[in-house]
């Protein structure tokens, strides 16, 4: 997300100045509001670092109410529109008729769907038909509740919702040194990352205001982590200070059995030098709430005294404790103490245990996903060869890496001695990923090998193979996919394309004099490359069909020498399709530039120095398989 603060002029009554504007474009997706909190939350700091007049009077109720109106708004273009989203920010300083205020103005690009609302620019104008609110829920019902007034504006393509929220002069530091530099810098580190000032201060206001803001973001925080122990450290730290002086999560292990004891994953305090003690005396009193309390809040002893260290001195308070549960299990349980006080709101406490159950459906995800990604490696390894055979008179290097999201990717090598003298490899590539993509993998190796041993020839083991595909892989393929789908996960969009195979085959029979006569097969795979020792590099086999397509499809062979000292580099997609940007890694014969510097290494050098320029040639991670096999004569 780019963006933009620019100072437009802007004259008022008393004087001439400039106005500040923020603006954005998002996409018309999901992650669009979350990126306008950002977006609003950030513009507000560097305007209080500015200086500016009006900025005086931001508090963090206004940092509250601007984040829960962006996000309404956002989201009703997003779902209603469908575009899209343009965003502006800009701050209004007073006049003589009005006081200073922001103003947010949300435009999308498909006014023909109209927002359900009867308000017109300055106030409301009528009632909605009954039936309709339900449909597009309170949202805007919010908004005019929070904006000093807001509007639709509608122009040609374009459709602006805009609200204005005054700037009130609420002094969020009233114990505070007055120098300007003082205030602007905790003015704008409150806004960053607001604490719980407020909410001892004033917990039922807090609730009804900030906590639309606290629980979207929290929202955003715990959905997207993988790992059930980051999201009870992010869960700690959203808790404290915010709503509590120090707290406590307890996690259920995967499987529990009546042996079974909740594991203490995060302790977190407000005063860092007491975590470790606190740790030390929960460890020996493991958290675990009956079922019958529901996830409601658990009044609990105040743990420890001053004397054991569990907490400073002189401190006591309220303790509550909540379940942590997920489709109907217990996950664990948490506890969180407040200091001096001897009742929390019911507001707070209802917050909390929203907070709690967000927290849960994210340790719920991140378990799957563990589970998901454990069931993939362990099948990945059932599906890739464990040793490969050593070739006389060639030497090999093979680099295999899967991409690290869970799921089972469709690449697979392979090399195996065949009767006749003939050794035999192959590198290939299953469209798709999942477990359609694993099925057919799990068939085609052990096939080739069959296929390859009854000593039919190169060609005619493509065929064979073909003709199976078409068969019997399509058929366990989509059984493999309904059964997904009767699990409760999610048909492969790609499940249909699962039958689809690029295959690099080729054979080699060791040559008297050293080297060895290959015989090549590539259905729709990327080329084999052939390296001399003086650093040209050329393709070695003719492109060809890709398995799985026509069931009458021929293959034909393309034979030559592998002469001491030439090198085979075979690849998959994952190596020529390696994205940065708009380019990839094979753009302008890549590959090929890459491995003619790899003249006079071994084996393994050259499949070190592909491997290292494929990573380099982008700062992300590859997303997609990576494997590649060097065969050198010796």
């Amino acid at each position: 997300m780019q963006r933009d603060i620019e100072q437009r002029p802007g004259t008022t009554a008393a004087s001439t100045g400039t106005q500040p504007v923020a603006r954005t474009s998002l996409p018309g997706n999901l992650l669009a509001p979350s990126a306008a909190r950002r977006f609003v939350a950030a513009a507000l700091a560097e305007w209080s670092g500015l200086g500016l007049p009006a900025a005086v009077g931001f508090s963090e109720r206004l940092s509250d109410d601007a984040a829960v109106v962006v996000s309404e708004l956002v989201t009703n273009a997003v779902v209603h529109a469908g575009t899209n989203v343009e965003l502006l920010f800009r701050l209004e300083e007073a006049t003589e008729d009005e006081v200073s205020a922001l103003v947010l103005e949300v435009s999308d690009h498909h006014p023909a769907r109209a927002v359900r609302s009867d308000r017109s620019e300055d106030g409301p104008a009528g009632a909605a038909a009954p039936e309709e609110p339900a449909e597009y829920g309170r949202g805007l019902e919010l908004v005019a509740t929070l904006a000093e007034r807001w509007g639709i504006t509608y122009r040609t393509g374009l459709k602006t919702v805009w609200a204005r929220l005054p700037v009130d002069d609420w002094n969020p530091f009233p114990d505070a040194p007055t120098e300007p530099g003082f205030q602007r810098g905790l003015r704008a580190a409150e806004l960053l990352a607001p604490t719980a000032r407020r909410a001892l201060r004033d917990s039922a206001d807090w609730a009804g205001r900030g906590a639309l803001s606290f629980l979207a973001e929290a929202s955003d925080l715990l959905a997207g982590q993988l790992d059930e122990d980051i999201v009870a450290a992010l869960a700690g730290q959203l808790l404290v200070p915010r709503l509590a002086d120090w707290c406590a999560i307890w996690l259920e292990p995967e499987t529990p059995g009546r042996a079974a004891v909740p594991r203490l994953a995060k302790v977190w305090h407000v005063d860092e030098a007491h975590i470790q003690p606190l740790r030390t005396l929960l460890e020996g009193d493991p958290l675990r709430l009956p079922e019958r309390v529901g996830t409601g809040p658990v009044s609990m002893p105040w743990p420890g005294s001053a004397e054991d260290g569990g907490q400073p001195e002189g401190a006591e308070g309220l303790a509550l404790a909540y379940r942590i549960t997920s489709g109907g299990r217990t996950l664990g349980a948490v506890l969180l103490g407040r200091e001096g006080i001897a009742r929390v709101p019911d507001e707070v406490t209802a917050l909390i245990e929203d907070f709690v159950r967000r927290v849960g459906l994210a340790v719920g995800a991140a378990r799957a996903y563990t589970r998901q990604a454990t069931i993939s490696r362990i099948l990945q390894r059932g599906l890739l060869p464990s040793k490969v055979a050593d070739i006389p008179g060639v030497a090999s290097s093979l680099v295999y890496e899967p991409s690290d999201d869970g799921v089972v990717g469709g690449d697979f090598y392979d090399i195996f001695p065949c009767p006749g003298d003939r050794w035999c490899f192959v590198l290939g590539d299953v469209q798709g990923s999942g477990p359609e993509a694993a099925v057919v993998t799990g068939l085609a190796r052990p096939w080739l090998r069959l296929l390859a041993r009854e000593g039919f020839q190169a060609g005619e083991v493509l065929v064979r193979l073909n003709r199976l595909l078409l068969d019997d892989a399509m058929e366990a393929a989509e059984a493999a996919a309904l059964m997904v789908a009767a699990a409760g996960g999610q048909h492969s969009a790609d499940s249909g394309q699962s039958r689809f195979l690029s295959l690099l085959y080729g054979e080699l029979v060791p040559l008297p004099g050293g080297g060895a006569r290959c015989t090549l097969v590539s259905a729709g795979h990327p080329l084999p490359l052939l390296l001399r020792p003086d650093g040209t590099v050329r393709p070695a086999a003719e492109p060809q069909l890709l398995l799985g397509v026509m069931d009458d499809a021929v293959y034909e062979t393309q034979s030559f020498d592998l002469a001491p000292g030439d090198s085979l580099l075979c690849v998959t997609d994952g190596v020529t399709e390696r994205r940065s940007g708009p380019l990839m890694f094979d753009d302008g014969d890549g590959l090929a530039q890459a491995l003619s510097g790899c003249a006079g290494l071994t084996a393994e050098g050259i499949a070190d120095r592909i491997k290292h320029a494929v990573h380099a040639f982008a700062e992300r991670p590859p997303d997609d398989d990576l494997a590649l096999l060097v065969l050198q004569a010796e």
